[in-house]
């Protein structure tokens, strides 16, 4: 059976186009450019010093050495921009468009304004996966994000599994048995951080979410299945608009929807397991960014979804370079400035959806 049958496809694209709002491409063109403003203002920008003063790069310099032209600057200056705030700042953009995107796909899945990466346990397990890697003591650079992805897989096929009851998997038990296998990782992941000892107690720090070890390399390893990962988000973007119609709707117009979930879930596992294991834990991410994005171009995922992707990329640029920056020399851990942004919206959306 086809994912979704060819005589179907025109009358479910034209009710999808009705999804989208009016304005939408001219917010689609502001987010892009917005990303690009976001990356240049995020490099100029360093740490404040212990008496008030910044380490900051003018706009011209920046973009000199951008192109090529850093010979009129200090040779600082370039090492600065390119060895360690750049990378810095591409990583949070790949790893926000990751969480993002996953957002978006997972509250499409399940049709539930409040499903993200973390409540089906998709972090915890690339979290498992990512601290035991540590305990291989391999020298394979993959290793890493290959187990956060392994454990972001095993956590979906369990819980996945949990809520596979009489044939069909229910929403509401699929949710309930993400938060518990969640929990069940996140407890297994402690216990591993204090047998280790003192040798790998920098990873209660990575838990907390940061950026702090970002590094070329670091980019280059999550690049390539981030990317992968979230093309392949996009190339189902409109049975995800299908879904939208409820299961049986969806079963008449020709799509397997067992198949897309699946499908879904793994792609969902790729993108948000690898984001972890360079990041850490960072929240609401996932949760905010799809809310905002579909207030301004509407519920339609073939724009939904890489609007979200980009709007992730802006909120968690902004959020390590507030982390960074607000209390320097000391450095805030990203995930607690976005559960201190993300924490009073989840209560907001909490008494939307109860009224």
């Amino acid at each position: 059976m086809s994912v979704l049958k060819c005589g179907h496809d025109t009358n479910s694209g034209a009710a999808t186009d009705e999804l989208i709002k009016p304005h939408t491409w001219k917010w689609v063109l502001i987010m892009v450019l917005a990303l690009l403003i976001t990356i240049i203002i995020a490099t100029m920008i360093g740490s404040m010093g212990p008496l008030g003063g910044t380490n900051e790069i003018s706009f011209r310099a920046v973009m000199d050495i951008f192109l090529n032209k850093s010979e009129k600057w200090p040779e600082g200056y370039q090492s600065i921009i390119i060895n360690m705030r750049l990378p810095r700042v591409f990583l949070a953009a790949l790893v926000g468009c990751a969480l993002g995107g996953s957002g978006a796909t997972m509250q499409g899945i399940f049709k539930n304004p409040m499903a993200d990466p973390f409540i089906i346990g998709i972090s915890s397990g690339a979290s498992l996966g990512a601290a035991s890697s540590l305990f291989l003591n391999s020298e394979f650079k993959f290793v890493l994000p290959l187990c956060a992805f392994l454990g972001a897989l095993l956590s979906v096929f369990i819980v996945y599994n949990i809520a596979h009851v009489g044939g069909r998997v229910k929403v509401q038990q699929l949710l309930l048995s993400g938060i518990a296998v969640g929990s069940f990782f996140s407890a297994v992941t402690s216990f591993l951080i204090y047998m280790a000892g003192k040798q790998f107690h920098f990873l209660i720090f990575w838990l907390l979410g940061g950026l702090y070890t970002a590094s070329w390399a670091s980019v280059n390893m999550a690049c390539i299945p981030i990317l992968l990962g979230t093309i392949g988000i996009l190339a189902f973007s409109r049975y995800l608009n299908v879904l939208l119609l409820g299961d049986e709707p969806a079963l008449h117009l020709g799509v397997d929807v067992t198949r897309i979930r699946k499908i879904l879930l793994v792609l969902t596992a790729l993108v948000s397991g690898v984001a972890v294991a360079f990041s850490g834990i960072i929240g609401f991410v996932g949760l905010i960014t799809p809310h905002i994005m579909r207030i301004l171009v509407g519920p339609n995922h073939r724009i939904l979804l890489p609007v979200s992707m980009v709007g992730g990329a802006l909120f968690l640029i902004w959020a390590d370079t507030l982390a960074r920056t607000i209390i320097s020399p000391t450095e805030i851990p990203v995930g607690v400035i976005t559960s201190l942004c993300g924490a009073p919206f989840f209560i907001y959306l909490l008494r939307t959806i109860k009224r």
